[in-house]
Parts: structure tokens; sequence; C-alpha cells
């Protein structure tokens, strides 16, 4: 039986298949529950005691050859004989085009509007040191304004964090660059808050910067005014005064939303007004921070986050869906 093996050793080896059916019954012809090694191992028990270890090494090899000689006839088929008999002018199957997140279809909307006045884009780290996250800007340690924006420390002594804002990358940009400025600097921040439909540990801001001589607060108004305007399509709009530490005087931005539906009432409680960013004259001490004059240059910066413009122009209410990569949410932006 040793003297078969060795021939089935020579047929394995010089084995060449044309079709896919002809691996196929060299599989079944070996390996098959009625092939060729099932029945050398049931003869196994037949051999006498003292040829069994030669008897046994010869069925591993023999065994050892078929298994390569399939793997090496599965590999080359795609590619060889087999593959050149198939018709390969017919379609392929289908695949699943992606789409764009909705956050980046937002994002490049924005940038896309304030690019056609002349703003250009910057960017910055998201690992930040004191000095660029909040000194800088007006938030000194012992500020209580700090207590705005619960931060995830990475290190202290220094106290290295990630940012809570990008109007880091402003103070970065204004360090080595003289006015005149006019940036957007859109990205990724992160605050230590409770996870829930409305508010994420995550999220995105765009925000900008104009810096020149006699910048004023009606240049800030006409800005965000031809901003609502192209993105919502809608021009009415209202200042309210409030609190920034990196401006004086702030306001938070309000957009006229209407009351024409429930959806309407429910987002905007009932006002029809719905508040979209926050915005002011960039602080005298901000600008000294960063070595310009403040005598000379004025300026103004706004920011918003770019989950809530997302909800409010897709109507999704729950900012989780933006971190979860579910399929069935990104399928609705296929044609977008």
């Amino acid at each position: 039986m040793i003297e078969k093996i060795e021939e089935l050793l020579v047929e394995v080896n010089g084995f060449n298949a044309t079709s896919k059916e002809d691996i196929e019954n060299f599989r079944i012809k070996y390996n098959g529950k009625k092939g060729i090694l099932n029945d050398f191992f049931e003869k196994f028990k037949e051999v006498p005691n003292d040829q069994k270890k030669d008897f046994g090494q010869k069925i591993n090899t023999l065994k050892q050859a078929v298994n390569v000689k399939l793997e090496d006839l599965k590999n080359s088929s795609e590619s060889s004989v087999i593959l050149e008999k198939e018709d390969l002018t017919r379609p392929a199957f289908p695949l699943d085009l992606g789409s764009r997140h909705p956050i980046n279809l937002v994002k490049n909307r924005i940038i896309e509007i304030f690019k056609s006045i002349g703003f250009a884009v910057a960017d910055g780290p998201e690992i930040e040191d004191d000095w660029h996250n909040f000194t800088a800007l007006n938030l000194p340690e012992y500020h209580p304004a700090r207590d705005m924006q619960d931060t995830f420390f990475i290190e202290q002594n220094p106290d290295i964090l990630l940012r809570t804002h990008t109007s880091s990358v402003q103070i970065r940009y204004m360090e080595e660059n003289q006015p005149p400025i006019r940036i957007l600097s859109p990205g990724r921040v992160f605050r230590n808050e409770a996870v829930s439909s409305r508010s994420h540990c995550i999220f995105h801001q765009i925000e900008g910067l104009y810096i020149d001589e006699n910048v004023s607060f009606a240049d800030l108004k006409q800005t965000i005014q031809f901003f609502t305007t192209e993105l919502f399509g809608k021009s009415k709009i209202r200042l309210r005064p409030s609190y920034f530490p990196f401006t004086e005087p702030s306001a938070e931005i309000d957009v006229y939303w209407g009351l024409n539906s429930e959806t309407d009432y429910r987002i905007t409680k009932g006002t029809g007004w719905l508040e979209i960013m926050g915005c002011g004259m960039v602080d005298p001490a901000v600008l000294k921070n960063v070595n310009i004059d403040s005598e000379k240059y004025s300026g103004y910066a706004f920011g918003m986050g770019i989950e809530r413009i997302v909800m409010l122009l897709y109507q999704m209410s729950d900012i989780r869906m933006f971190f979860e990569n579910d399929i069935r949410t990104l399928e609705q932006f296929k044609t977008l």
C-alpha cells in the first residue's frame, strides 16, 4: 500500500484543473467521505504493527499534499483559465454607495457661505494648553466663567486638555498673523457634559473671526444677516445681550423660525424664535494677549454648534444619532 500512496503523491503533485468542476471532483476523490484518504485511514487498522509508523507518515504526507494542492487551485482559479472562460463583460454585483455625514454636509455649506464673503479656513490641534484654550481668551485661572466649560484634562502642571471650543484656533492664528484677519475655525470640541438627546461630551463648532481697522458691531450684524438668509432662507434675526469672556459687547443670535407647524412650536417653545449662535466684538484684552494693537484694530467673533444647525435643518431629534454610525440614519443622506 505504501507503493500505492507514492503513486498517488505523484498524481496529486502533477494535477492541474481547467474548470471549477475539475477542482471539486479532485476534492471529492481525495477528501470526500468515500474518498481515498478516508479509505486509507480505515485500512490503517489492518496494517501490521511494525509497518504502522511508516504507513501513517505516508498517509499524512498524502493528506498534506492534497490540502496544499486544493488551496493552490482555489487561489489560482480566480485569475487563470477558469476566469477566462467566464463572461467578464457581465455587470458586477451592485455596491452600496456611501454618503457624506450630515455634519460634514452642513459644515461645508457654512464654509461655502462665508468663503463667498472673504473668510478663509484655519485649523488647529484638538489637544490644547491652558494659554490657548483659556488664559489668552480672557479666562484666567481664577475666572468663574471657566465653570461654564467643564473640561477633560490630560495632564496638569502644565495643564494640557481637550479643547473646549475652536476659539483656541483663533488665538494661534492671531499669534502668527497680523490684521486684516478673516477666518473660520471648524472642528471637534470636548466638554464633560452628560450625554442626552440634546447634549453630548463631543460636538462640532464653527467659529468666525474678523479683525481689521474700523470694524464695528454693524459689520457683525450684517454678516450674520447675510449668513442666516443664505443658510436658512430666513432673514429676520434679533440680537439679545449676553456674556462671553472674550467679547464685549456680546450677544446671542436668534432667527425667526416661524410657527407654521407643530414641530415649529416644539423647537421654538411656542415663540417662533430660535437661538443659533453667540457673537460679539473681540475684547481688547484678547488682542493685547496676541500682540495686536487694540487701539488701531477692532474685530468681531461668532460661533455656533454644527450639530444644532443640522438638527434644525433636517429635523433630527437626538444628537446621539451623529455618533452612533447607524447605517439607517446615514442612508437618509445619500442623495444630498
